[in-house]
């Protein structure tokens, strides 16, 4: 049957990664052939068995890959460092889908904003008008103070 052939889905999710909809359960639950479909198609992990959302491994691989695909990680996942920094060093916007609790964490959005100065725009409010913070995200990116409050970036100091 089409629809359990390797090539034919595939083919048919480098056209449009919705097509992974109609593609058989065993091959939307393949480790090899989900991370094959992400390289075409990064939404592809939209149809992809919950087991492999919530797989570390495969999960890393996959944000590796594209930064977006934490979008679709386990909530689990969303909340694991190590995943959503390596999302975010692919791409900045991946932070988005990480867990409020790390967007508030300071030690975590500093590692995050060495990896790309464009994650300050998702980090907590609490922390873009902490003048601290931004202080040493200025230092260290010092695009970072774009992502300030209006308050700090009136601040002379």
């Amino acid at each position: 049957e089409l629809r359990a052939d390797r090539e034919v889905v595939l083919a048919a999710v480098q056209q449009d990664g919705d097509a992974l909809e109609f593609a058989s359960k065993e091959l939307r639950a393949d480790r090899e052939f989900m991370l094959a479909a992400v390289q075409q198609n990064s939404c592809a992990l939209v149809y992809a068995s919950e087991q492999l959302q919530a797989d570390r491994e495969f999960m890393m691989a996959a944000v590796q890959q594209r930064g977006l695909a934490l979008r679709y990680a386990s909530e689990e996942l969303r909340a694991d460092r190590e995943v959503v920094l390596a999302a975010v060093q692919q791409d900045g916007d991946a932070l988005e889908f990480a867990s409020k609790e790390l967007r508030a964490d300071r030690e975590f959005m500093l590692a995050a904003v060495q990896q790309n100065s464009c994650a300050l725009v998702y980090a907590s409010e609490q922390l873009q008008a902490d003048r601290e913070f931004m202080m040493a995200a200025v230092q260290q990116r010092g695009l970072a103070l774009r992502y300030a409050s209006e308050e700090l970036r009136a601040d002379r100091e």
